[in-house]
């Protein structure tokens, strides 16, 4: 059974404004620390005691002057977010609803899968997007995350997994942006965090274990291959742009062929990426078909990639079902007679409302967005097709 849990953090930010150090890139570390007339190997310092010793009293570096932990104390501080609620799943699959600034709350899930550790972080509060299969879309947007709430989120789960120790399974391994929000929306602190995430001195993970999801925000795409080589995914979920415009609506202005092209010159660019992952969600009797399995291989014909097939995931706000296995299967074994990398997605969490598609949060909605939803929801529950009961099924889980 799961086990839930609260946890208490510390109240709220300093009304002297310190600066937060968690989350500074690597650069600004130095650069803060020049600021306040020290030598720039101050930044390497406080990295280690951050991301290596997950320490975060000044009073305990020992290796700063006993004058420098003072002024820290007094000009800076190292402030994660808070943790509202936690729950570990029955599969081992963990999940933390963050508060973040303003009153709302993101989502960061941990999956463990034998010896890799995967953690799924949000980047935005909500999301602007409305990609038609996403609970989080349908919660609508309030804003981005800044640097520290992104690092915070692996903070918070570095810290549960030291704490938990062996009965925590696996350590971190890898980080996936594909959580709340579309990454490529709030480049400027994600690739801030992706720098502390991938930095010797900071968690030290290879830029292969790093992944950028996107829904197909092409200036994104090229943008971030100038800033960094991690590997990228791409949310296509339709071999077609007609179906594509439906399910995921930016494709109105980046289509297919220009969202694919983008990928291309990600991979030239970066030079050490061999393939791009394209993540599409099964979704029964709207993209499932074997017609559209064999139209997928086509459209991906020559474009160097590996497909992860997602089983959608059931939500409140959605009537959309999730296929049968057999159908999954069949639309699996398509692909791979055409010659491509396949998997298939193991559903995990999802009695926590922890799998893809499910993480919602709290989100003070600034697009009036999530009102329209329960509105229409609250109208299709109380004029049934004809012919149909008033009540048609939905999971009931609390998205």
């Amino acid at each position: 059974m799961p086990t839930v849990s609260s946890v208490q953090q510390p109240a709220a930010p300093n009304p002297q404004q310190k600066t937060n150090l968690l989350g500074m890139s690597p650069r600004a570390l130095v650069d803060w620390f020049e600021g306040q007339g020290e030598k720039r190997f101050r930044a390497g310092q406080m990295m280690k005691w951050l991301y290596h010793r997950g320490v975060a009293d000044f009073a305990l570096m020992t290796d700063f002057s006993r004058g420098l932990r003072e002024r820290l104390e007094s000009v800076a501080e190292v402030r994660a977010p808070e943790v509202a609620w936690s729950g570990v799943s029955a599969d081992g699959t963990r999940k933390w609803l963050i508060r973040v600034a303003g009153g709302n709350c993101v989502e960061t899930v941990f999956i463990p899968d034998g010896k890799r550790g995967t953690l799924c972080v949000s980047s935005q509060v909500g999301c602007s997007l409305d990609c038609s299969f996403c609970s989080t879309g349908k919660q609508g947007f309030n804003r981005n995350l800044d640097a520290a709430e992104i690092v915070g989120q692996v903070w918070i789960a570095q810290e549960a997994l030291r704490s938990a120790g062996d009965a925590a399974g696996p350590a971190l391994t890898n980080i996936v942006f594909m959580g709340m929000g579309e990454p490529l929306l709030n480049l400027d602190h994600v690739v801030d965090a992706i720098h502390v995430m991938t930095d010797d001195l900071g968690y030290g993970l290879s830029k292969r274990r790093v992944t950028v999801s996107t829904a197909g925000v092409v200036p994104g795409i090229r943008r971030l291959a100038a800033e960094t080589d991690v590997s990228l995914a791409i949310s296509l979920h339709a071999p077609t742009d007609e179906l594509r415009n439906e399910l995921v609506p930016v494709n109105r202005k980046y289509p297919i062929a220009v969202l694919l092209d983008a990928c291309r010159d990600f991979l030239a660019v970066s030079g050490a990426r061999k393939s791009i992952t394209v993540e599409y969600t099964l979704i029964d009797g709207v993209n499932d078909s074997p017609e559209q399995a064999r139209e997928l291989a086509r459209v991906l014909k020559d474009f160097p990639c590996k497909v992860n097939l997602i089983p959608f995931n059931p939500f409140d706000l959605s009537d959309y079902r999730r296929p049968s296995g057999n159908r999954v299967r069949n639309f699996h074994r398509t692909l791979m007679d055409a010659g491509y990398i396949v998997t298939i997605r193991t559903t995990r969490g999802d009695d926590i409302s922890a799998a893809c598609g499910q993480l919602v949060g709290q989100v003070q909605d600034r697009t009036r967005r999530s009102t329209r939803y329960i509105a229409l929801q609250a109208v299709t529950e109380s004029v049934p097709p004809t012919g149909q009961p008033a009540v048609w099924a939905t999971d009931g889980r609390s998205h």
